[in-house]
């Protein structure tokens, strides 16, 4: 029950020690050869060509291009100096053909096989002949070595491939980890624009019906107390409309509270906004052509909007008695939305406002549903805002 959880501390434990593992291994064959060459009381040349096909297997997953070279060059050695083979490069060079297959670039583990194999060869014929043997017999011993280092490689190119192919899907996993993160910080950057951009409009518009009414009511406390009384009214109810929606938005901004939701607004609460704006003191008309349809909540919001801002720049920048008139054209498959006023609107809002969240918020409202918008002076005195949005009808 035990063995599993070992087994995965252990290869752990090897994935970040490999050098010292491979040291320790080519330790203990350096010293296994020494033994086997003072024993066998071999010359000195062998016991350096054993220390060379030994010692450089410490780097043969680390730096396997040096390693299997300095092996692959003790073993050709071995095949001109000595006379008998070494019982060590039986161990040797194995492992340095397949740490060259599994772990070197491709061009060094595609150049290993030949050089393996030719080497395996000639091993075979030198050492493993006798006399009165046949040539056939010969080409057998020589073909069984070449095959068999040559199977060597194979294991060690499988092995190489699915290291590649880990190692892939681990870069693959980063780079998707890494786009998710961008998204996500997109998608909080989105938002933060989305609730700035609802901030603004419904703080500019509360707060200017709201001064607009307190004006209001302030001249005409003294005359007519009922209408300085109604103002009155309509500030409260402002006031609690605007403390509704910045609960609504801001709620999403904390994980710690339920969010409280409120019913969106769109396209048939314009007219209860126009006449919001009636009250506050702004003579203001509305009409609509063609036949109106239901089309999606968030394009409902963004003409709720663009007409709510267009409205609060009137009536803060078009100065008094500018009248003002708001059209909804239905077309086939776009809705225009037009806010006209004939006040001194064009001049003042350009100098009030260069480049205020309000017109850049009609403006990026419009991109985001495909359609474009536009607002500047009207010749003759005023100003215009107009916004051309997509508007298919919605599948019952």
């Amino acid at each position: 029950m035990q063995t599993t959880p070992l087994l995965e501390r252990w290869n752990r434990w090897a994935r970040g020690h490999t050098g010292v593992i491979d040291g320790a291994l080519a330790a203990v064959l350096a010293l296994f050869g020494a033994a086997l060459h003072v024993a066998d009381a071999r010359s000195v040349a062998g016991l350096f060509v054993t220390l060379a096909l030994t010692l450089p297997l410490a780097w043969r997953r680390t730096r396997p291009v040096v390693a299997g070279s300095l092996v692959a060059l003790a073993a050709y050695a071995h095949l001109l100096v000595l006379p008998e083979v070494l019982p060590i490069s039986a161990i040797a060079v194995p492992i340095a053909v397949y740490a060259l297959a599994a772990y070197a670039p491709r061009w060094a583990a595609n150049t290993a096989l030949p050089v393996a194999v030719a080497g395996g060869a000639l091993a075979g014929v030198r050492y493993f002949g006798y006399d009165g043997r046949t040539a056939l017999e010969a080409f057998v011993t020589a073909t069984f070595v070449a095959v068999f280092l040559a199977g060597v490689w194979a294991f060690g190119r499988v092995r190489g491939l699915r290291l590649r192919e880990m190692d892939s899907l681990t870069e693959r996993n980063r780079l998707l980890e890494l786009e998710r993160l961008k998204e996500a910080e997109l998608a909080a950057t989105q938002e933060r624009t989305r609730i700035a951009r609802e901030m603004h409009d419904i703080v500019a518009h509360s707060l200017t019906a709201i001064i607009a009414q307190a004006d209001g009511g302030r001249y005409a406390a003294a005359t007519n107390p009922e209408a300085a009384t109604g103002a009155l009214t309509t500030i409260a109810e402002t006031g609690r409309r605007a403390l509704t929606d910045m609960r609504g938005l801001l709620s999403v901004l904390r994980e710690d509270t339920p969010r409280e939701f409120t019913t969106t607004p769109g396209v048939g609460d314009v007219p209860a906004l126009v006449e919001q704006m009636r009250t506050s003191g702004l003579e203001v008309e509305f009409s609509v052509d063609g036949q109106s349809r239901e089309v999606p909540e968030g394009l409902g919001l963004s003409v709720y909007r663009i007409v709510q801002e267009s409205l609060t720049n009137v009536l803060k920048h078009a100065g008094p008695r500018a009248r003002t008139h708001v059209r909804l054209d239905w077309r086939p498959d776009t809705l225009v939305v037009e806010i006209v006023d004939d006040g001194r609107g064009a001049a003042a809002l350009v100098e009030a406002r260069p480049g205020g969240q309000g017109l850049t918020g009609i403006e990026e409202r419009a991109r985001l549903h495909g359609g474009r918008a536009a607002a500047g002076p009207r010749d003759g005195g005023g100003y215009r805002v107009r916004a051309e949005l997509p508007a298919p009808a919605v599948s019952p």
